[in-house]
């Protein structure tokens, strides 16, 4: 029992070592072992986690898929001059020693062109444009891990989520408060419609009256004439 605890604890160590890797491939790893998550309560049984995530990224279907996006989305060249339209032609002569790269951990990303945008009220905005087989390998490892993250995430999160922006968050924001709004309106109707109103309204006008007849009362004790002013 006290073995199979530790062996679950290093299991979980090791994923979450992993998962924290901001990068496609870990420095000096030869490849990534296929991980499961303990099946308990509270947690994954690990049955759609199971083979090895870097297999998948790898895979040809998953990695043309990829090379797809980037060709769709465009976009200029990175510092290794190489454009778009270049990229298929390399892919097919290196195809096979990039993968095989990844997997054993030597694959180096290239450092990402600076470009200035101007932007329209003024100033430039800086922006780093990676070259085009970096976008490629990013989208193949985006496309695997996006999935199982997204069920992590908040309902109301909308910051870099696929088909969501920040005006998406104000709409929704809008719709809350009217939402609220609305509640509040109709508790307040509801409640004047359920309760008593004949009573409540001749309860309402024997206070007004009560506070009315004070107010007369205490003018009427006072003493108009000060004793300055007497002769």
């Amino acid at each position: 029992m006290k073995y199979t605890t530790e062996c679950n604890e290093r299991s979980q160590l090791h994923i979450e070592d992993y998962l924290c890797d901001d990068r496609v491939e870990p420095e000096r790893s030869m490849g990534v072992q296929s991980s499961s998550f303990t099946s308990s309560k509270g947690q994954n049984d690990g049955s759609e986690y199971a083979g090895s995530l870097l297999d998948k990224i790898l895979d040809r279907d998953n990695m043309n898929g990829a090379y797809k996006r980037v060709k769709s989305n465009k976009g200029s060249h990175g510092i290794d001059g190489m454009t778009v339209d270049e990229l298929l032609q390399f892919l097919k002569e290196n195809g096979d020693q990039i993968r095989q790269s990844i997997r054993e951990g030597t694959y180096k990303p290239k450092p990402v062109r600076r470009v200035e945008i101007p932007k329209p009220g003024g100033g430039k905005r800086l922006l780093g444009i990676p070259t085009v087989l970096d976008r490629v390998v990013q989208q193949a490892a985006a496309q695997v891990l996006s999935p199982i993250f997204e069920k992590q995430f908040s309902e109301w999160s909308y910051g870099f989520r696929p088909g969501r922006d920040a005006k998406q968050a104000v709409l929704k924001c809008k719709e809350y408060r009217i939402f609220k709004l609305n509640q509040s309106i109709t508790g307040w109707v509801n409640y004047f419609g359920m309760a008593d109103m004949k009573g409540i309204a001749a309860k309402l006008d024997g206070w007004i009256r009560r506070r009315i007849r004070m107010c007369y009362w205490k003018q009427w004790k006072k003493i108009s004439t000060k004793h300055k002013n007497l002769v």
